[in-house]
């Protein structure tokens, strides 16, 4: 894991009581919950695909991805369509929070490495922790929260789900 060197933004979200952020630069696009389709033989955390100006794009509870309980969609609930590096190939999929907040900008002051005990969270999904006044950020290193294997479930789960997105 590298240590954070440079200023960065960073997009806020929440999953639970937990305050999360993700380096705006993987972040396409937030939107509003739509209509979720979803895709027969797929894990739990991988809701089903929804249409975005004519592209299926899978969507992944990150509640479930990260092993929190199941919770009902609300108002706040939001899909943050993420690009991600896997290899040399770009993925892109969008990923439910229970609310998003902001962009926030974090100084390398400002961030610690992730603590090695009492961690809820693996240590390898996390690049750092953000601390801004007397709250806590998780920065979550997105790329390392999914596998290759994960990847290529969400390109099948897309392939499967293009006629019906049409």
């Amino acid at each position: 894991m590298n240590a954070i060197t440079e200023p960065g933004q960073y997009l806020t979200f929440r999953l639970g009581a937990e305050l999360f952020a993700i380096n705006v630069s993987q972040v396409r696009e937030v939107l509003d919950l739509s209509h979720v389709t979803k895709v027969p033989t797929a894990p739990a955390y991988m809701r089903g695909v929804v249409n975005v100006r004519g592209n299926a794009i899978p969507v992944v509870d990150l509640r479930q991805k990260f092993g929190l309980p199941a919770t009902a969609d609300t108002v706040n609930t939001r899909i943050v369509v993420l690009e991600l590096m896997l290899g040399s190939e770009l993925c892109v999929l969008g990923g439910l929070a229970d609310s998003v907040h902001e962009v926030i900008e974090l100084e390398p002051s400002q961030i610690n490495p992730p603590p090695t005990l009492a961690m809820r969270w693996r240590s390898e999904f996390i690049q750092g922790m953000g601390k801004r006044g007397d709250q806590f950020i998780i920065l979550l290193d997105i790329n390392a929260v999914f596998s290759s294997d994960d990847i290529l479930l969400v390109q099948d789960t897309a392939a499967a789900a293009k006629p019906a997105a049409a």
